[in-house]
Protein backbone atom coordinates (compact mmCIF):
# COMPACT_ATOMS: atom_id res chain seq x y z
CA UNK A 1 0.00 0.00 0.00
CA UNK A 2 1.50 3.58 -0.68
CA UNK A 3 0.36 7.19 -2.02
CA UNK A 4 0.87 9.48 -4.58
CA UNK A 5 1.44 13.13 -3.84
CA UNK A 6 0.57 16.12 -6.48
CA UNK A 7 1.76 19.53 -5.77
CA UNK A 8 0.47 22.12 -7.71
CA UNK A 9 2.34 25.44 -6.31
CA UNK A 10 0.30 27.75 -7.87
CA UNK A 11 -2.16 30.23 -6.21
CA UNK A 12 -3.96 33.51 -7.23
CA UNK A 13 -2.47 35.57 -4.72
CA UNK A 14 -0.27 34.34 -1.31
CA UNK A 15 -1.76 34.13 2.38
CA UNK A 16 0.46 36.02 4.05
CA UNK A 17 0.95 32.97 7.09
CA UNK A 18 1.67 31.01 4.15
CA UNK A 19 5.26 28.87 4.56
CA UNK A 20 4.69 26.51 1.83
CA UNK A 21 6.51 26.71 -1.27
CA UNK A 22 4.00 28.02 -4.42
CA UNK A 23 3.98 30.77 -6.90
CA UNK A 24 1.63 32.99 -8.68
CA UNK A 25 3.11 32.51 -12.54
CA UNK A 26 0.12 30.91 -13.32
CA UNK A 27 1.13 31.09 -17.07
CA UNK A 28 3.27 28.09 -16.28
CA UNK A 29 0.60 25.83 -15.75
CA UNK A 30 -0.08 23.64 -18.48
CA UNK A 31 3.92 23.12 -18.84
CA UNK A 32 4.16 22.08 -15.12
CA UNK A 33 0.94 19.63 -15.44
CA UNK A 34 3.15 17.93 -18.73
CA UNK A 35 6.23 18.10 -16.40
CA UNK A 36 4.65 16.22 -13.51
CA UNK A 37 2.94 13.70 -16.10
CA UNK A 38 6.46 13.10 -17.46
CA UNK A 39 7.93 12.23 -13.92
CA UNK A 40 5.08 10.43 -12.96
CA UNK A 41 6.48 8.27 -15.77
CA UNK A 42 10.33 8.56 -14.69
CA UNK A 43 9.37 7.44 -11.41
CA UNK A 44 7.35 4.58 -11.75
CA UNK A 45 9.58 2.08 -9.77
CA UNK A 46 10.03 3.91 -6.63
CA UNK A 47 6.78 2.20 -5.36
CA UNK A 48 8.33 -1.02 -6.13
CA UNK A 49 4.72 -2.04 -7.66
CA UNK A 50 2.62 -1.45 -4.50
CA UNK A 51 -0.70 -0.87 -4.81
CA UNK A 52 -1.45 3.14 -4.53
CA UNK A 53 -4.19 3.59 -1.99
CA UNK A 54 -4.47 7.28 -1.57
CA UNK A 55 -3.70 10.33 -4.05
CA UNK A 56 -3.63 13.92 -3.13
CA UNK A 57 -3.65 16.94 -5.03
CA UNK A 58 -1.54 19.60 -2.48
CA UNK A 59 -0.47 23.36 -2.37
CA UNK A 60 -0.72 25.57 -3.70
CA UNK A 61 -4.11 25.77 -5.11
CA UNK A 62 -4.98 22.75 -7.05
CA UNK A 63 -8.60 24.05 -7.74
CA UNK A 64 -7.09 26.21 -10.18
CA UNK A 65 -6.61 23.52 -12.14
CA UNK A 66 -9.07 22.81 -15.25
CA UNK A 67 -10.93 19.47 -15.21
CA UNK A 68 -9.07 18.98 -18.24
CA UNK A 69 -5.62 19.08 -16.11
CA UNK A 70 -6.99 17.03 -13.39
CA UNK A 71 -8.00 14.74 -15.50
CA UNK A 72 -4.73 14.61 -17.76
CA UNK A 73 -3.45 13.75 -14.29
CA UNK A 74 -5.35 10.78 -12.72
CA UNK A 75 -5.45 9.30 -16.34
CA UNK A 76 -1.82 8.83 -16.18
CA UNK A 77 -1.66 7.82 -12.04
CA UNK A 78 -4.39 4.98 -13.66
CA UNK A 79 -2.32 4.51 -16.38
CA UNK A 80 0.93 3.77 -14.88
CA UNK A 81 0.50 2.46 -11.51
CA UNK A 82 -2.03 0.04 -9.95
CA UNK A 83 -4.34 2.06 -8.22
CA UNK A 84 -7.24 0.75 -6.27
CA UNK A 85 -10.69 0.77 -6.71
CA UNK A 86 -11.37 1.96 -3.62
CA UNK A 87 -8.68 4.58 -2.84
CA UNK A 88 -8.86 7.86 -1.75
CA UNK A 89 -8.60 10.97 -3.85
CA UNK A 90 -8.44 13.93 -2.19
CA UNK A 91 -8.02 17.73 -3.97
CA UNK A 92 -7.27 20.43 -1.78
CA UNK A 93 -9.30 23.80 -2.59
CA UNK A 94 -10.24 27.07 -2.32
CA UNK A 95 -13.93 27.68 -2.07
CA UNK A 96 -14.21 30.59 -4.62
CA UNK A 97 -12.86 28.00 -6.98
CA UNK A 98 -15.15 25.37 -6.12
CA UNK A 99 -18.45 26.54 -8.09
CA UNK A 100 -21.32 24.43 -9.08
CA UNK A 101 -19.60 23.31 -12.48
CA UNK A 102 -16.10 22.73 -10.81
CA UNK A 103 -17.64 20.28 -8.32
CA UNK A 104 -19.27 18.54 -10.67
CA UNK A 105 -16.50 18.01 -13.14
CA UNK A 106 -14.66 16.73 -10.12
CA UNK A 107 -16.80 14.40 -8.71
CA UNK A 108 -17.07 13.32 -12.29
CA UNK A 109 -13.71 12.56 -12.83
CA UNK A 110 -13.14 10.44 -9.54
CA UNK A 111 -12.31 12.88 -6.93
CA UNK A 112 -14.12 11.48 -3.84
CA UNK A 113 -12.56 13.36 -1.29
CA UNK A 114 -12.48 17.55 -0.80
CA UNK A 115 -9.80 19.95 1.27
CA UNK A 116 -11.18 23.08 1.73
CA UNK A 117 -9.22 26.03 3.16
CA UNK A 118 -12.22 28.03 5.33
CA UNK A 119 -9.89 29.26 7.80
CA UNK A 120 -12.61 31.31 9.38
CA UNK A 121 -16.17 32.66 8.61
CA UNK A 122 -15.38 35.88 9.83
CA UNK A 123 -14.68 38.09 6.29
CA UNK A 124 -12.67 40.74 8.53
CA UNK A 125 -10.20 37.87 9.35
CA UNK A 126 -10.23 36.26 5.88
CA UNK A 127 -8.83 39.73 4.45
CA UNK A 128 -6.11 40.01 6.96
CA UNK A 129 -5.12 36.72 6.15
CA UNK A 130 -5.53 37.90 1.67
CA UNK A 131 -7.52 34.88 1.43
CA UNK A 132 -9.68 35.14 -1.58
CA UNK A 133 -13.22 33.97 -0.35
CA UNK A 134 -15.47 35.07 1.63
CA UNK A 135 -17.83 33.22 4.34
CA UNK A 136 -20.56 32.66 2.60
CA UNK A 137 -18.45 31.78 -0.37
CA UNK A 138 -17.16 28.66 2.00
CA UNK A 139 -20.66 27.97 3.47
CA UNK A 140 -21.54 27.72 -0.63
CA UNK A 141 -19.24 25.64 -1.45
CA UNK A 142 -19.51 22.73 0.91
CA UNK A 143 -23.35 22.56 0.52
CA UNK A 144 -22.71 23.01 -3.37
CA UNK A 145 -20.17 20.03 -2.87
CA UNK A 146 -22.36 17.85 -1.39
CA UNK A 147 -25.34 18.57 -4.11
CA UNK A 148 -23.32 17.42 -6.41
CA UNK A 149 -22.33 14.22 -4.85
CA UNK A 150 -19.33 14.20 -2.54
CA UNK A 151 -19.79 12.27 0.60
CA UNK A 152 -16.57 13.18 2.10
CA UNK A 153 -15.36 17.26 3.02
CA UNK A 154 -13.12 18.45 5.41
CA UNK A 155 -12.32 22.44 6.03
CA UNK A 156 -9.44 23.63 7.76
CA UNK A 157 -10.12 26.15 10.67
CA UNK A 158 -7.48 28.71 12.50
CA UNK A 159 -7.74 29.61 15.54
CA UNK A 160 -5.44 32.31 17.86
CA UNK A 161 -5.87 35.04 15.42
CA UNK A 162 -4.88 38.58 17.13
CA UNK A 163 -7.40 39.93 19.43
CA UNK A 164 -9.55 36.77 18.45
CA UNK A 165 -11.56 36.10 21.83
CA UNK A 166 -12.99 33.03 22.70
CA UNK A 167 -16.20 33.80 21.92
CA UNK A 168 -15.55 34.73 18.09
CA UNK A 169 -13.67 31.24 17.99
CA UNK A 170 -16.69 29.37 19.46
CA UNK A 171 -18.71 30.99 17.11
CA UNK A 172 -16.54 29.58 14.15
CA UNK A 173 -16.66 26.33 15.87
CA UNK A 174 -20.47 26.48 15.55
CA UNK A 175 -20.61 27.39 12.01
CA UNK A 176 -18.39 24.99 10.98
CA UNK A 177 -20.63 22.15 12.76
CA UNK A 178 -23.60 23.27 11.02
CA UNK A 179 -22.35 22.55 7.95
CA UNK A 180 -22.24 18.62 8.60
CA UNK A 181 -19.10 17.98 7.13
CA UNK A 182 -17.33 14.76 7.58
CA UNK A 183 -13.71 16.39 8.59
CA UNK A 184 -12.35 19.44 10.36
CA UNK A 185 -8.67 19.84 10.42
CA UNK A 186 -7.36 23.01 13.11
CA UNK A 187 -4.50 24.71 13.37
CA UNK A 188 -3.38 27.92 15.53
CA UNK A 189 -2.17 30.33 13.51
CA UNK A 190 1.28 30.12 13.13
CA UNK A 191 4.15 33.22 12.23
CA UNK A 192 6.87 31.51 10.55
CA UNK A 193 9.83 33.23 9.66
CA UNK A 194 10.23 34.50 5.90
CA UNK A 195 6.34 34.73 5.70
CA UNK A 196 4.58 38.19 5.79
CA UNK A 197 3.15 37.36 8.75
CA UNK A 198 6.08 36.70 10.45
CA UNK A 199 7.62 39.97 9.54
CA UNK A 200 4.19 41.76 10.77
CA UNK A 201 5.15 40.49 14.26
CA UNK A 202 8.97 41.56 13.81
CA UNK A 203 7.89 44.65 13.10
CA UNK A 204 5.10 45.03 16.15
CA UNK A 205 2.47 45.27 13.66
CA UNK A 206 0.94 42.42 15.56
CA UNK A 207 0.42 40.64 18.44
CA UNK A 208 0.38 36.83 19.42
CA UNK A 209 -2.62 36.05 21.71
CA UNK A 210 -1.76 34.80 25.07
CA UNK A 211 -0.71 30.77 25.36
CA UNK A 212 -3.64 30.59 27.79
CA UNK A 213 -5.92 31.79 25.44
CA UNK A 214 -4.98 29.70 22.85
CA UNK A 215 -5.03 26.25 24.99
CA UNK A 216 -8.61 27.23 25.60
CA UNK A 217 -9.52 27.42 22.20
CA UNK A 218 -8.15 24.65 21.55
CA UNK A 219 -10.01 22.76 24.52
CA UNK A 220 -13.35 24.08 23.13
CA UNK A 221 -12.67 22.91 19.93
CA UNK A 222 -12.24 19.48 21.39
CA UNK A 223 -14.52 19.44 23.55
CA UNK A 224 -17.69 20.40 21.14
CA UNK A 225 -16.43 18.16 18.43
CA UNK A 226 -15.96 15.04 20.60
CA UNK A 227 -19.55 16.02 21.54
CA UNK A 228 -20.87 16.22 17.96
CA UNK A 229 -19.78 12.41 17.32
CA UNK A 230 -15.54 13.56 15.78
CA UNK A 231 -12.91 11.02 16.69
CA UNK A 232 -9.61 13.41 17.76
CA UNK A 233 -7.71 11.08 16.03
CA UNK A 234 -4.67 13.29 15.27
CA UNK A 235 -3.28 16.55 17.24
CA UNK A 236 -5.07 18.56 14.09
CA UNK A 237 -7.77 16.57 12.88
CA UNK A 238 -11.11 15.35 13.70
CA UNK A 239 -13.42 12.94 11.58
CA UNK A 240 -16.24 10.84 12.08
CA UNK A 241 -16.15 7.52 12.68
CA UNK A 242 -14.53 5.85 9.31
CA UNK A 243 -13.81 9.22 7.77
CA UNK A 244 -10.32 9.76 8.78
CA UNK A 245 -7.88 10.94 5.99
CA UNK A 246 -6.07 8.17 5.36
CA UNK A 247 -3.72 10.08 2.99
CA UNK A 248 -2.62 12.21 5.67
CA UNK A 249 -2.58 9.30 8.00
CA UNK A 250 0.09 7.37 5.73
CA UNK A 251 2.58 9.74 6.73
CA UNK A 252 1.85 9.22 10.48
CA UNK A 253 2.61 5.74 9.85
CA UNK A 254 5.61 5.42 7.79
CA UNK A 255 3.76 4.19 4.82
CA UNK A 256 5.59 4.60 1.76
CA UNK A 257 4.54 7.89 -0.60
CA UNK A 258 5.83 9.20 -3.61
CA UNK A 259 5.39 13.01 -3.85
CA UNK A 260 6.02 14.88 -7.54
CA UNK A 261 5.44 18.06 -8.53
CA UNK A 262 8.31 21.20 -7.27
CA UNK A 263 8.55 21.10 -3.86
CA UNK A 264 7.23 17.64 -3.47
CA UNK A 265 8.83 15.05 -1.28
CA UNK A 266 8.70 11.35 -1.26
CA UNK A 267 9.26 9.02 1.13
CA UNK A 268 10.59 5.09 0.33
CA UNK A 269 10.21 3.63 3.76
CA UNK A 270 14.05 3.99 4.35
CA UNK A 271 14.74 7.41 3.20
CA UNK A 272 13.20 10.87 1.87
CA UNK A 273 14.03 12.52 -1.02
CA UNK A 274 12.45 15.91 -2.47
CA UNK A 275 12.64 18.74 -5.27
CA UNK A 276 13.90 21.91 -4.25
CA UNK A 277 11.60 24.79 -3.72
CA UNK A 278 12.03 26.60 -7.73
CA UNK A 279 9.53 26.06 -10.20
CA UNK A 280 12.32 26.54 -12.53
CA UNK A 281 14.61 24.19 -11.12
CA UNK A 282 12.00 21.66 -11.60
CA UNK A 283 10.81 22.53 -15.30
CA UNK A 284 14.57 22.53 -16.16
CA UNK A 285 15.11 18.82 -14.67
CA UNK A 286 17.19 19.10 -11.67
CA UNK A 287 17.70 16.39 -9.69
CA UNK A 288 16.24 15.14 -6.87
CA UNK A 289 17.57 15.66 -3.76
CA UNK A 290 17.85 12.80 -1.21
CA UNK A 291 17.74 12.74 2.58
CA UNK A 292 19.52 9.87 3.97
CA UNK A 293 18.09 9.29 7.62
CA UNK A 294 20.11 7.55 10.67
CA UNK A 295 18.65 4.82 12.80
CA UNK A 296 18.31 7.87 15.45
CA UNK A 297 16.67 9.95 12.88
CA UNK A 298 14.04 7.28 11.99
CA UNK A 299 13.37 6.65 16.16
CA UNK A 300 13.24 10.24 16.19
CA UNK A 301 10.56 10.13 12.90
CA UNK A 302 8.30 7.06 14.77
CA UNK A 303 8.25 8.43 18.16
CA UNK A 304 7.00 11.89 17.22
CA UNK A 305 4.28 10.63 14.29
CA UNK A 306 3.31 8.36 16.13
CA UNK A 307 2.83 10.32 19.26
CA UNK A 308 0.73 12.94 17.01
CA UNK A 309 -2.07 10.46 17.06
CA UNK A 310 -4.60 8.94 19.20
CA UNK A 311 -3.45 5.34 18.90
CA UNK A 312 0.18 6.55 20.48
CA UNK A 313 3.09 3.60 19.34
CA UNK A 314 3.37 0.34 19.69
CA UNK A 315 6.44 -0.39 21.82
CA UNK A 316 6.69 -4.21 20.35
CA UNK A 317 7.23 -2.00 16.76
CA UNK A 318 9.06 0.19 18.16
CA UNK A 319 11.66 -2.47 19.50
CA UNK A 320 11.36 -4.66 16.45
CA UNK A 321 12.78 -1.88 14.28
CA UNK A 322 15.07 0.08 16.33
CA UNK A 323 16.09 -2.61 19.11
CA UNK A 324 16.15 -2.78 22.79
CA UNK A 325 18.34 0.08 23.37
CA UNK A 326 16.00 2.49 21.98
CA UNK A 327 13.18 1.19 23.38
CA UNK A 328 15.05 1.46 26.98
CA UNK A 329 15.88 4.99 26.37
CA UNK A 330 12.25 6.00 25.24
CA UNK A 331 10.85 4.62 28.26
CA UNK A 332 13.18 5.99 30.30
CA UNK A 333 12.50 9.18 29.47
CA UNK A 334 9.12 8.57 29.10
CA UNK A 335 8.55 7.37 33.12
CA UNK A 336 8.31 10.80 34.51
CA UNK A 337 5.55 12.21 32.04
CA UNK A 338 3.61 8.86 32.89
CA UNK A 339 3.70 9.72 36.31
CA UNK A 340 2.93 13.20 35.53
CA UNK A 341 -0.24 12.06 33.61
CA UNK A 342 1.02 13.50 30.47
CA UNK A 343 1.81 9.75 28.80
CA UNK A 344 -0.59 6.81 29.11
CA UNK A 345 0.88 3.76 29.20
CA UNK A 346 -1.92 0.82 28.26
CA UNK A 347 -0.21 -2.42 27.71
CA UNK A 348 1.78 -2.10 24.47
CA UNK A 349 0.65 0.85 23.61
CA UNK A 350 2.25 4.61 24.78
CA UNK A 351 0.18 7.53 23.68
CA UNK A 352 -0.35 11.42 25.20
CA UNK A 353 -3.24 11.96 27.33
CA UNK A 354 -5.76 14.79 27.23
CA UNK A 355 -3.34 17.00 29.63
CA UNK A 356 -0.03 15.81 27.04
CA UNK A 357 -1.41 17.27 24.38
CA UNK A 358 -1.10 20.85 25.32
CA UNK A 359 2.49 20.28 25.84
CA UNK A 360 2.49 17.43 22.66
CA UNK A 361 6.24 19.14 21.49
CA UNK A 362 7.91 18.66 24.76
CA UNK A 363 6.86 15.45 25.41
CA UNK A 364 7.95 14.60 22.26
CA UNK A 365 10.91 16.01 22.64
CA UNK A 366 12.03 14.12 26.01
CA UNK A 367 11.44 11.25 23.91
CA UNK A 368 13.44 11.51 20.36
CA UNK A 369 17.16 11.24 20.58
CA UNK A 370 17.78 14.10 18.60
CA UNK A 371 15.66 16.57 21.19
Amino acid sequence: MAGVYIHIPFCKSRCIYCGFFSTTSLEMRSLYVDKVIEELGCRRDFLKGEDVDTIYFGGGTPSLLSAREVERLLSAIYTIYNVRANAEITLEGNPDDLTQPVLHDLYRLGVNRLSMGVQTFSDQRLRFLNRRHTAMQAIAAVEHAMQAGFDNVSIDLMFGFPGQTLTEWQEDVRRALALHVQHISAYSLMYEEGTLLGCMLDAGKVREIDDALSLQMYEHLMDVLEAAGFCHYEISNFALQGMESRHNSSYWHGIPYLGVGAGAHSYDGHNRYYHSDSLQDYMEGKPLVEERLTENERYDEFVFTGLRTAEGIRLDALERRYGQQRLAYCMKNAQSHIEHGRLVLEGDLLRLSRQGLFVSNDVMSDLMIGG
